[in-house]
């Protein structure tokens, strides 16, 4: 078995080896939106699609899509910074910027803190753009009264997007029918580590880790990130956030995400004045190494995701299945999900910790993210079902399968590999 998965390993890095992206610094300081990482909002600026081989069209679409636009997803964004520079504040400790933040952040916490989590307008918003774009894509999928399922994880923020999506596709075909849902027993699929745990400890995990003895994001971002001149700004002693706990980085991490995250809902530039070009790349890289490790560690829960894609592709191509099937979950999952199943390389196991930023890059999970399976039936009989993988409206890589018709694969090159993958299925049921 460790032969078997050793060897899909070794696939895998000589197929990826085009995929490493060595230029990602330079593309992060020419849009420094991209060191927001997953609190970037969605952008809808992408390349125009390839067309599909001649006879082919589209038939079915299968996604997986994060809630769009919110609040903070933990009240310490709004707490550890107010706290920090409040006792600052007390203390006369603060230079003139951090009187200024404190002063904002004071105006500025209450009405987040107390919808943390929630969906903002702006993420309506996204989810019904991405709808209405994939119905205008492919409006032979939605052609008719066809039949599309949805299904969402528990949170309020994952429902009301699903909900945005829906509608927004009801707009563009009212003859469309809609089944939406969203159950704890659902959460295999939408969300499968936040799943109940009398479903979840039914499995037990893969238990190697290969970065086991690798960094910390503190330990990582300690080393890279230059803290002292980032708190000398705000503060008279630049080791003053020492008091706190975590000290000078879990003080930056939670400051930073709060800079992050409220451009995708408040309109003044409130912490904008913080942190250089230098600071926010530095930050970032080490929230993108975060994700990594936990992607890393975490893909095989996403193996009950995977198997529902393959089962809803295969009825849809037998003519059993809906027009579409949709999911809606978050960054935890698609982020996994596409390391799981390698795309544009993903999956590569980097050789230390500073070459991870070249393999994954956390920007590619902005608010809204989605995967778009889109599958494709020829008119010419016996001709394979193709299929393309979008990844935010762009053409994503499967690296490990060969095609000549780039970014179009066959839908049978991609079943045998995740069978391959399914034989030494990490997640086996206690007792077998």
């Amino acid at each position: 078995m460790k032969k078997t998965l050793l060897a899909l390993c070794a696939v895998i890095v000589a197929a990826t080896a085009y995929s490493q992206n060595y230029w990602v610094m330079e593309d992060v300081a020419n849009n420094l939106q991209k060191t927001w990482g997953m609190e970037m909002p969605y952008d809808f600026d992408v390349p125009a699609l390839t067309p599909a081989p001649a006879t082919y069209k589209p038939f079915y679409i299968s996604h997986y899509g994060r809630h769009g636009s919110r609040y903070a997803w933990s009240t310490a964004f709004y707490t550890v910074p107010r706290d920090v520079f409040t006792r600052a504040h007390e203390e006369g400790q603060l230079t003139p910027l951090g009187e200024e933040i404190y002063s904002n952040i004071i105006d500025f916490y209450e009405v987040p803190l107390m919808n943390m989590g929630d969906l903002v307008p702006l993420g309506w918003e996204q989810h019904k753009r991405i709808a209405a774009v994939m119905y205008d894509s492919f409006p032979q999928v939605f052609k008719g009264d066809k039949h599309i399922e949805a299904i969402s994880s528990t949170s309020p923020r994952a429902i009301v997007s699903m909900s945005s999506f829906c509608l927004s596709l009801k707009e563009k075909n009212p003859k469309l029918d809609f089944y939406q849902s969203s159950t704890h027993t659902g959460m295999m699929i939408a969300a499968p580590s936040s799943a109940p745990a009398a479903i979840r400890e039914q499995y037990r995990g893969f238990e190697t880790n290969p970065v086991e003895k690798w960094e910390t994001r503190a330990e990582f971002g300690n080393r890279i990130c230059d803290y002292g001149a980032i708190c000398a700004r705000l503060f008279k002693n630049p080791d003053y956030p020492d008091r706190f706990e975590g000290g000078k980085h879990e003080f930056i991490y939670h400051l930073f995400g709060l800079f992050c995250g409220y451009h995708n809902y408040e309109p003044r530039p409130l912490f904008d004045s913080i942190f250089t070009p230098e600071d926010q790349a530095d930050i970032w890289q080490t929230n993108n190494y975060s994700s990594f490790l936990y992607d890393i560690n975490n893909r095989w829960l996403n193996i009950p995701l995977l198997k529902d894609i393959l089962a809803k592709a295969d009825k849809a191509i037998q003519g059993e299945g809906n027009a579409a099937d949709l999911r809606f979950g978050h960054d935890y999952v698609i982020e996994a999900f596409n390391v799981l199943i390698n795309v544009n390389g993903s999956a590569t196991i980097p050789s230390n910790e500073n070459e991870v930023k070249y393999w994954v890059q956390s920007y590619n999970i902005p608010k809204a993210a989605n995967d778009q399976f889109v599958f494709y039936r020829s008119s010419k009989k016996g001709a394979p079902i193709l299929f393309k993988l979008l990844l935010n409206g762009r053409e994503a890589r499967l690296p490990q399968l060969h095609t000549e018709d780039v970014p179009y694969y066959k839908w049978d090159d991609f079943k045998a590999w995740a069978d391959k993958l399914l034989e030494e299925h990490p997640l086996i049921k206690k007792g077998n």
